[in-house]
């Protein structure tokens, strides 16, 4: 179905992508750290989503849509990064101690909206799909090239999900232990992460 040399070759490169800190690492963690260890798994699950998304943009092309009508990219952008400003607005203004609250279902899956709607919002991905994907794809296969670019893309999200859930998890048992041994820390952990949302934002629409 997938040329194997070329496959293996992703693997590797899917790997040190994932394991090399950004934008949804980051998110992973501040979330994490906020909302505990399930908040953190539910934060890498969302990205997870949020990246199966953009593969399914990339196979069907919609990276084509960016280059005829430059404003969906911008729109896109900036209802990122409104969105990332939101967060950080409510992460500066929190100041609740949750040292002595468990996390809800609601909050939980708070966690798992945000990471897929940051991730979603992001049209850098989509152009970065476009851009890696093919680089793996053999056309001279039996296999579609659509099909291939599925595989590789279904690929990618169970790697980053088998990293970044670990992460998560870490930072959120991270976050509970620091957040139970001083109470200033719950409103640092808060400042930390509005600042963290407030970076993401500015790269998103300068980086």
């Amino acid at each position: 179905m997938i040329d194997p040399s070329l496959y293996a070759a992703f693997l590797v490169a899917s790997v040190l992508l994932v394991l090399v800190p950004g934008p949804d690492m980051l998110m992973i963690v501040a979330l994490g750290m906020r909302n505990g260890p399930i908040g953190g798994l539910m934060a890498a699950a969302g990205v997870a989503v949020g990246l199966g998304v953009h593969t399914v943009a990339a196979v069907c092309g919609l990276s084509a849509v960016f280059t005829h009508f430059p404003v969906v990219f911008q729109a896109l952008k900036w209802a990122g990064a409104l969105y990332l400003i939101y967060l950080a607005i409510g992460a500066f203004r929190d100041r609740g101690d949750w040292s002595e609250i468990t996390p809800t279902e609601a909050s939980k899956w708070q966690c798992f909206s945000r990471a897929v709607i940051t991730n979603v919002l992001n049209p850098k991905v989509i152009i970065f799909n476009v851009a890696f994907l093919p680089q793996f794809v053999n056309s001279d296969l039996d296999t579609s090239v659509g099909a291939q670019l599925a595989i590789l893309g279904v690929t990618l999200v169970v790697v980053d999900f088998m990293i970044d859930g670990p992460i998560g998890v870490a930072a959120g048992s991270m976050g509970r232990k620091l957040m139970a041994s001083n109470k200033r820390v719950v409103r640092g952990l808060n400042i930390t992460c509005g600042v963290v949302f407030s970076v993401l934002a500015g790269k998103l629409v300068f980086g």
